[in-house]
């Protein structure tokens, strides 16, 4: 590695981190001043709101890496073009795409590091969050959930009036079994009771009806035991759910949901294609930049900062579209979560044409 090399990874590298703080110091500040109100009603410790502010500054990072990464590699190229030092490493002999290995190198660095905090650390960061906004900011939340509907089978489905979190008990417990349209069987109780002993449940006053071809049957009961592809912690879990899990559970639950048949499985299998893709965006806006700013322009690197903020912009809004879209039943959602950095790459390629020679 060259020395020019090492100049441009430390510039990039200490600009991006600058880019960072800065973004991230201005949004926590806003965000501060907006609960301030909260936390003094609320009563909350200090150390809480300095651990929810480090928590919210790792979610902030990872939401805004396109922009930081796009406003850096721009700033720095923009820099040096003004300063005529491209047109003279060009003009030595060096090669564009020669001249893009520094910047490509630090976007992997960049790249990598958001895949390691994206799947092992900023999950926990969405559950401590999470955590906090339950306990401090929205207290006296109920500890129960009304009104459940979940899929337990590839043909049954469970339904609750109520499930109390604190003893982990259900009301007017429901288990239909449908085939083609067809109801088969429905088992209700009136109560529902986890066993922590038998890791069971329990039926309580329970009524069993089986529709068969020679006629209906029906059993009655005070208690049974009962297996079912649920455990109290699937219910009460936040819509969020999918974001507070590390790579590897999030992988262990999707084959949990795709065992019991589960319809929100997509939501899951959605959030590891992100994870797997978010990585890249550094690369490819990384490649748009350089190419974007490496000419020498009148409107300065003022001009072009401002164009970068546009374009990550662009792409953070085509993201959070392609993801609704794959959440809404794309039938590709592989391909439309990875849809903006195809595109983005396509544009890339494009403007490749436009380079320096």
């Amino acid at each position: 590695m060259k020395l020019i090399d090492r100049l441009i990874i430390k510039d990039f590298l200490k600009t991006y981190f600058f880019v960072v703080l800065m973004l991230i110091l201005v949004v926590l500040v806003l965000d501060f001043t907006e609960k301030n109100d909260k936390y003094i009603q609320n009563q909350v410790p200090t150390g809480e709101i300095l651990r929810y502010m480090g928590n919210y500054g790792l979610y902030l990072n990872n939401l805004l890496t396109p922009i930081t990464v796009f406003i850096s590699v721009i700033f720095i190229t923009s820099k040096m073009a003004g300063r005529t030092e491209i047109i003279a490493i060009l003009g030595s002999g060096v090669s564009f795409v020669r001249l893009l290995f520094p910047f490509l190198f630090s976007a992997a660095l960049i790249g990598g590091a958001s895949f390691l905090l994206n799947g092992w650390v900023l999950p926990t960061a969405t559950e401590n969050l999470t955590v906090f906004r339950l306990v401090y900011l929205e207290k006296g939340a109920a500890q129960s959930e009304q009104n459940i509907h979940i899929k337990v089978g590839e043909d049954s489905y469970a339904y609750l009036s109520r499930f109390y979190k604190t003893n982990n008990t259900g009301y007017n417990f429901t288990l239909e079994t449908i085939q083609d349209g067809e109801m088969l069987a429905k088992l209700s109780s009136d109560r529902i009771e986890w066993d922590t002993a038998k890791n069971a449940w329990t039926l309580k006053n329970w009524r069993l009806r089986e529709l068969k071809e020679e006629g209906e049957k029906w059993s009655v009961g005070t208690e049974l035991d009962t297996v079912l592809s649920i455990v109290p912690e699937d219910f009460g879990v936040p819509e969020n759910h999918h974001e507070t899990l590390k790579l590897p559970q999030l992988s262990r639950q999707i084959r949990i949901l795709e065992d019991r048949g589960a319809d929100n499985v997509a939501y899951y299998k959605i959030e590891r294609y992100v994870r797997f893709m978010s990585p890249f965006a550094a690369l490819i806006l990384t490649f748009i930049g350089v190419i974007m700013s490496a000419r020498k322009t009148r409107g300065g690197s003022g001009f072009q900062i401002a164009m970068g903020f546009l374009m990550a912009f662009i792409y953070i809004l085509l993201f959070i579209l392609s993801r609704t879209f794959a959440e809404n039943g794309s039938e590709y959602p592989i391909f439309a979560v990875w849809l903006p950095n195809i595109i983005f790459a396509s544009v890339g390629l494009v403007l490749y044409k436009t380079v320096p020679r």
